[in-house]
């Protein structure tokens, strides 16, 4: 196990910071360096961080949530808002493993008696984790998990990744009204629970669209070779097609489709799983143009996120992505519920302050969680252009 101290100095604003945790921290000017709290008798508050950050695809996601909750967990401490608590996160690696994710949720809960887990990477591995969890009434807040049904487990589970039923339509809504889009194929993984949601919440969405699906094609982990779905599919001759892949597995369809002469005017579109750096490396010009929903973008005009983006840039010497920002969110969510709670002593009031955070400032916006413990937020759609994700429309 990995136990995290590392400290950030960045020129983040005690104030703003302050204000995310529902708290005045002082007077500083904005944009002043933040400086450690005063010494006293510390209260450690552990944050279990469970992701995958090996493990084939569950690692893009995995590793981008491990450093967007890692830089929260640093900024909060460096601020002193939460008074004489220091937050410690515990990261472990379940390689998107559901057995392993069971095994070391166990292992938080009962030895090392973490206050929160944020995660697991996988939804697979979330139905199999989380209930742990809720019979141990320790919160846990996941920021990839888009599958329907994650918040159902249980009145302790919470999520700030949007669900994809929430994302989609309007990225089907672009396409129809941008695109003309009218008949679509799609393909998924069928033997993947979050793709094969995911394909399930799509078709109902095309269908609620009025847009004939003219053809059905279905892939399985660890296939690089996706000519033969696709020489059906370019049969076909849809006006989209839909993919329910994880990133990788979206890239090479992509690339694919694009050599074996299905045209540029056909709008090819994805899952969230598919917002991922990964996706322009592997796919290349031919990703140009692909549609994708989302909670957050890179380029969201809002000081908040700007801060997020260097902050990230400056420890990492990369980009984040749309998990990582919100992974970062979530340990926020939870510090401010925390300081609200008095601490996390009371698990019951803990999760009652987690539940009631409103109008958190946040990288994709003010954030919120609703009634069912999910992410009140405004979708975004993106396209790919030149390498990376921007708003659709300002292209």
């Amino acid at each position: 196990m990995t136990h995290v101290h590392d400290r950030l100095h960045l020129p983040v604003s005690r104030r703003i910071l302050a204000r995310w945790l529902g708290a005045l921290a002082g007077a500083l000017l904005a944009g002043a360096a933040l400086t450690a709290a005063p010494a006293m008798a510390e209260t450690v508050v552990k944050i279990g961080i469970v992701q995958a950050t090996s493990g084939g695809s569950a690692a893009l996601y995995g590793t981008m949530q491990k450093n967007g909750a890692l830089l929260a967990i640093d900024e909060i401490n460096a601020s002193g808002v939460l008074g004489d608590i220091r937050l410690v996160g515990l990261h472990e690696d379940d390689a998107g493993d559901r057995g392993q994710s069971v095994n070391i949720f166990q292992r938080m809960i009962n030895k090392d008696r973490v206050a929160v887990i944020l995660g697991p990477t996988l939804a697979n591995s979330a139905f199999a984790a989380d209930p742990l969890a809720q019979r141990a009434k320790v919160p846990v807040i996941a920021s990839s998990n888009t599958a329907p049904g994650i918040t159902a487990i249980g009145t302790y589970i919470f999520r700030t990744s949007p669900p994809e039923n929430v994302v989609f339509p309007g990225v089907l809504k672009w396409a129809r009204e941008k695109h003309g889009v009218r008949t679509a194929a799609q393909i998924y993984g069928i033997d993947d629970m979050l793709m094969k949601t995911a394909y399930a919440v799509q078709k109902q969405a095309l269908e609620t669209a009025g847009i004939r699906i003219v053809a059905t094609e279905t892939f399985q982990k660890g296939d690089v070779d996706y000519s033969a779905q696709l020489t059906k599919i370019r049969a076909a001759s849809p006006d989209a097609i839909v993919i329910g892949g994880l990133a990788e597995e979206t890239a090479n369809i992509v690339r694919q489709a694009r050599q074996l002469g299905i045209p540029p005017g056909t709008v090819i579109m994805g899952a969230n799983a598919a917002i991922s750096s990964k996706l322009a490396e592997l796919a290349g010009k031919a990703a140009d143009g692909f549609l994708v929903g989302s909670g957050w973008f890179i380029g969201y005009d809002d000081p908040v996120n700007r801060r997020f983006v260097e902050a990230y840039k400056a420890r990492y010497n990369s980009l984040p992505d749309n998990f990582a920002a919100q992974a970062y969110t979530a340990v926020y969510a939870f510090a401010d519920a925390l300081k609200r709670a008095g601490g996390a002593g009371d698990s019951e009031k803990l999760r009652d302050a987690i539940a009631s955070v409103r109008d958190l400032p946040s990288p994709s916006g003010p954030f919120s969680f609703d009634r069912d413990r999910e992410p009140v937020i405004t979708p975004k759609v993106l396209t790919m252009r030149d390498g990376r994700f921007v708003l659709a429309g300002s292209e």
